[in-house]
């Protein structure tokens, strides 16, 4: 689309293509939604919308995505990539900032479909963005946060070479839980071999660059 070339914008990895969904993508991310993110009576997210009943998860999912376009902004933006591994959309992985042009700040988050999980898929879509951040707008930091018992995000985070940021309490589920907070400068960045990035030209000023 020459006036929203955001829909054009993707990473790929030596494993992994990160790229905005295309309704056909949506659907399937509603689906990885519906069967589950995590074990039950575990709560990984800061808001539980992953509690919903199975269907509810799936179109949750699909309006968060519309959302998000919507809102977009040069002062306020989200990029929700769609995960593919092997042909199939396996989560997603989003790069999000507010006053980026000023702060140079940028952070992510994530999910992935359960049946997907440790097979090192999360630290590479992790890289992915990162390189986008970096490489692609010049960011200076990268932030991450996880709750303390988010045990696989928080290994991501470390062996990726995040510095401890400090803590935060949360009202989780009506009982108090410590997130950990992490902060990644340029120059400690080790990009990831054989990682590109594709179609960003055409969407920088929308960034306001």
């Amino acid at each position: 689309m020459r006036n929203w070339p955001l829909l054009e914008l993707s990473i790929t990895t030596p494993r992994l293509e990160l790229r905005m969904p295309s309704l056909a993508d949506l659907d399937e991310l509603g689906d990885r939604a519906a069967e589950g993110v995590h074990e039950p009576g575990y709560m990984p997210f800061l808001f539980p919308w992953s509690d919903a009943e199975p269907r509810d998860r799936a179109t949750a999912t699909i309006r968060y995505h519309f959302r998000t376009w919507a809102d977009f902004s040069r002062d306020k933006w989200t990029l929700e990539f769609a995960v593919v591994s092997d042909g199939q959309v396996v989560g997603v992985q989003a790069l999000t900032a507010s006053d980026f042009l000023v702060t140079r700040e940028a952070g992510s988050g994530s999910w992935l479909g359960k049946r997907f999980q440790g097979r090192g898929i999360g630290r590479e879509m992790r890289a992915a963005v990162l390189h986008l951040a970096f490489e692609g707008l010049g960011a200076e930091y990268a932030t991450s946060e996880a709750f303390h018992d988010n045990h696989a995000s928080l290994a991501v985070t470390r062996r990726l070479g995040y510095h401890e940021d400090g803590i935060t309490l949360h009202n989780r589920k009506g009982e108090v839980a410590t997130s950990r907070r992490f902060r990644l400068p340029r120059d400690d960045w080790k990009p990831m071999d054989g990682i590109e990035i594709h179609n960003l030209e055409p969407c920088l000023p929308l960034f306001g660059f």
